[in-house]
């Protein structure tokens, strides 16, 4: 079939699915194929579609996240590879690192530690626009160490990985940011987070841990809805001062931050 069929086909395919976003992942994965970018397919319905779009529609529908199905997603100025070892880099979280970014303006070569590191996105794109940082990721995870570090080396940033916990931010640093575990049940979740790291979804109590245990000037958390007032209050309990809640693109309050 051609790409215009293929459009259509996977767009009604995905819809079926419950895909609520079925028209734009179908022009992500039928430009994924053709080699070109989502309105790049617009210049190209003619183009033959292979066979290789079948399983990543059948992934799709089964509601495998769209950046594992494709095995990279964009965040702020990069791309990295993504997959099932690390949670999805959500564009919500871009705002962890804007709100982290202003924080370190004017520090001279400061010392950044990111809890939770996941797929490097935070830590990564945190050197990729502070070049001058020492960037630090830890993560209990092995797995999402081997994602992180696979897409450090791809994007030639020199960021420090290693199996850390918590007790990391005990060490002394300019900044520590984290986007910790911070959903408390897996019932009515969308069906697509049910295919990402549990260890790294689930949990409670982890921002509060971080703000306690934490030896740093400035702290940057990203919460889930409705747990930036109770986290804010967290974090004025452990003695940060200028505690500010800043939203997401979708108006919901997703980062708290403060310094000591």
């Amino acid at each position: 079939m051609n790409a215009r069929e293929a459009l259509a086909e996977a767009k009604r395919r995905l819809e079926a699915a419950g895909v609520e976003t079925a028209r734009v992942d179908a022009e992500l994965l039928v430009a994924h194929v053709l080699g070109t970018t989502r309105s790049g397919v617009y210049a190209r319905l003619e183009a033959e579609v292979d066979g290789a779009l079948e399983p990543l529609l059948e992934r799709r529908e089964q509601r495998v996240p769209l950046a594992y199905v494709l095995g990279e997603w964009e965040f702020r100025r990069l791309t990295l590879r993504t997959d099932a070892r690390a949670l999805v880099p959500r564009p919500e979280t871009e705002v962890v690192v804007e709100r982290a970014i202003a924080l370190l303006e004017g520090l001279p070569s400061p010392r950044v530690l990111d809890i939770g590191v996941g797929s490097g996105a935070i830590a990564l794109a945190l050197k990729d626009e502070c070049r001058d940082a020492h960037v630090v990721g830890v993560d209990v995870s092995e797995e999402a160490l081997a994602l992180s570090l696979e897409n450090a080396v791809r994007l030639g940033l020199d960021v420090e990985l290693r199996r850390g916990t918590v007790d990391a931010a005990a060490e002394g640093w300019d900044l520590v940011v984290s986007n910790p575990p911070y959903v408390l049940s897996l019932d009515r979740l969308q069906p697509e987070l049910l295919h990402e790291p549990e260890q790294a979804l689930l949990g409670e109590g982890f921002h509060e841990t971080i703000a306690r245990v934490a030896r740093t000037r400035f702290l940057v958390l990203e919460v889930g809805d409705g747990q930036a007032n109770e986290v804010a209050r967290a974090l004025r309990a452990a003695g940060y001062s200028d505690v500010v809640i800043t939203p997401d693109l979708a108006g919901v309050d997703r980062v708290v931050e403060g310094r000591r």
